[in-house]
């Protein structure tokens, strides 16, 4: 398989992810301003998963531009987390369709969190086949502090989310500007390449 036809089928499936959540997004009953604020916890959570697989859709684009063969590894490691950022319909729904509650929140934390354990798995896999060196690899390599952070933030989350689950939806918003903010190492990187 070629790195194109991965990234289109990875294309793909971000895309049909970001369809299923809009489609979650429900036409209020009645023209009042009431009306629609009722909806204002789901287009929340819409509009804050919709920020993260655009994150992830612009980290795996830059991740896939050092792959130029792929493997067995790369394509499971792939689909991993391709099933992953899949449950995002899921979780986010259930966060914003119970106005953020508890046990939602945790398990929206726990979905960002297999999330980032899956990227991370993806980008050693990826890292490790080539035995070569580039701006590109060393830029993404620097990149790992950034997503350890976001992952013991995402950890810390889930418990907080039982007692605090407005904390925890804030750290998701601070994770999401952490991220947001292009990394001008892989941009270069990818400009000299």
């Amino acid at each position: 398989m070629t790195r194109s036809r991965l990234e289109a089928f990875s294309d793909g499936v971000l895309a049909i992810i970001i369809t299923i959540m809009v489609l979650e997004l429900k036409i209020p009953h009645g023209a009042s301003f009431s009306a629609l604020s009722e909806l204002l916890p789901v287009f929340i959570s819409y509009v804050l998963s919709f920020i993260f697989i655009g994150i992830y859709w612009g980290n795996h684009h830059h991740l896939l531009h050092t792959v130029h063969h792929t493997n067995t590894k790369i394509m499971w490691a792939n689909m991993g987390l391709l099933f992953c950022l899949s449950l995002i319909p899921f979780s986010t729904g259930w966060m914003g369709g119970n106005h953020f509650d508890k046990i939602p929140v945790a398990v929206y934390a726990i979905n960002l969190s297999l999330c980032a354990i899956a990227f991370y798995i993806l980008q050693k896999v990826i890292i490790d086949h080539y035995t070569h060196s580039s701006k590109l690899i060393e830029a993404l390599k620097k990149q790992d502090k950034k997503g350890m952070i976001s992952l013991l933030v995402y950890l810390i989350s889930i418990p907080v989310a039982f007692f605090y689950p407005v904390i925890s939806a804030s750290f998701f918003v601070l994770i999401a500007i952490m991220w947001i903010i292009p990394n001008k190492a892989i941009e270069q990187a990818l400009k000299e390449e």
